[in-house]
């Protein structure tokens, strides 16, 4: 059983800053690759970015490249995500998603409301 727990949402107006954090817990745990998805009102979940737990290799979606930055720490199975000059349409509930080893299921965290607004 692998538990992901987000933290580090809520309000925030346009310009400003939030950092989102996961950690993820589970019996012999394994991680292969996080990812933080969103889901804005009427609108399908949709991927921001993720990274490779060894090595760290990321990417990121096009609309938060220059934005959101996704970072790791491996040893506490944790990501996090420095979220920079905040868009009303950055508002969405946002997800935590773990890969994990060596059968690549993909595990979901509950989910953290980030609401920007002026």
């Amino acid at each position: 059983q692998v538990q992901l727990v987000e933290s580090g949402g809520g309000s925030e107006h346009p310009g400003g800053s939030l950092r989102l954090s996961c950690v993820a817990s589970g019996s012999d745990l394994k991680i292969y690759m996080m990812n933080w998805y969103r889901q804005r009102p009427g609108q399908p979940r949709e991927l921001v970015a993720g990274i490779i737990m060894n090595g760290g290799d990321s990417n990121s979606a096009d609309s938060v490249k220059d934005r959101f930055t996704i970072s790791r720490d491996a040893a506490k199975n944790s990501v996090y995500l420095q979220m920079n000059n905040l868009k009303v349409e950055d508002t969405a509930v946002y997800y935590c998603n773990a890969v994990t080893l060596p059968t690549m299921l993909s595990h979901w965290g509950q989910g953290t409301q980030v609401t920007v607004s002026s």
